[in-house]
């Protein structure tokens, strides 16, 4: 009776998570048919784009296993790229907690204490955040003093305050510190400073490349040359942050968007910089779908541990 409980609860967990998704889609499908924009629709680039996305993502994905290994835990990286990708959709479900909860439950049936699961995702989760943050300031700070002067002071201030909480997660005493706040008490000892620098690497370069593909987005849909690199590096770093850190939007839903297109109008114009932010909401949630949707209709055989 117990297993058929959880069994029902799984499925209508992941019921509501996939309609969750799929009016998402949707709507932001509508809004951006809506933009008044001269689309110039290119697909290898857009392709491109996906790919790279994809491709950050594995890198995230080895990231966390490098973080569980801190503590002793080991996973096969299929198993991991499983967990990851499947308990990442809980983030289109209200409030911050779905995922991480999801990624905890899930490794516990793989063999991985549910604390140190946790515990990876917490420390990734405030990698993001920060080294997020210190790389909008550096790529962003000049696109958006373009579009409200006098905000890169602020911008500098809070890209260095990032970039220091980044370089203290690293020190095993901090660490251990936030574990605490967050309540994962089993985390007695941190995972050791060449996980973390591991992460802090990985999140960098992940926020670069979802950049670069937010880029190659542009250069798939709008007209050539009108968004540079450094410009959709440091818009998209910011937009996500924001979305990250607001707990009462699903995906980080409209925050995003609106932190975009603030970033970016100044150098695209507004009606781009919205087409482009909707966008990228809707190739991020093909992306995310797609990257869970071969595990949950090919799961076979037990879970593996290294």
């Amino acid at each position: 009776m117990g297993e058929r409980l959880i069994r029902a609860l799984r499925w209508a967990i992941g019921i509501t998570i996939l309609v969750l998704v799929v009016r998402s889609f949707v709507r932001n499908w509508d809004q951006l048919q809506a933009q008044p924009i001269a689309w110039e629709f290119r697909p290898l680039p857009v392709l491109a784009s996906a790919l790279l996305v994809w491709g950050m993502y594995a890198m995230l994905i080895e990231a966390w296993r490098r973080m569980l290994g801190g503590w002793g835990q080991r996973l096969a990286y299929p198993e991991a790229a499983r967990i990851w990708s499947v308990s990442s959709l809980g983030k289109y479900v209200p409030g911050k907690v779905w995922a991480i909860a999801g990624m905890a439950l899930m490794a516990r049936e793989a063999g991985v204490a549910a604390w140190a699961a946790t515990a990876s995702a917490v420390i990734l989760q405030a990698l993001a955040v920060g080294t997020g943050a210190a790389v909008a300031a550096g790529f962003g700070g000049a696109a958006l003093e373009a579009s409200h002067p006098g905000a890169l002071g602020y911008i500098l201030v809070i890209g260095g305050a990032a970039a220091l909480g980044v370089a203290a997660l690293a020190y095993p005493p901090v660490t251990r510190r936030l574990l605490a706040l967050v309540g994962v008490g089993d985390a007695s000892r941190g995972p050791g400073v060449r996980p973390v620098l591991i992460g802090v690497a990985a999140n960098t370069l992940a926020w670069i490349g979802y950049g670069a593909a937010l880029w190659l987005l542009a250069a798939g849909t709008l007209p050539v040359g009108a968004l540079s690199p450094a410009a959709a590096i440091g818009g998209f770093a910011a937009s996500y942050v924001a979305g990250l850190v607001a707990l009462l939007a699903p995906g980080g839903l409209l925050v995003r968007e609106g932190v975009m297109i603030a970033m970016l109008q100044g150098t695209i114009g507004l009606g781009p910089a919205s087409g482009l932010a909707i966008a990228s909401r809707v190739l991020l949630t093909i992306t995310e779908v797609g990257a869970a949707v071969p595990f949950l209709l090919f799961r076979s055989g037990k879970p593996r541990v290294v």
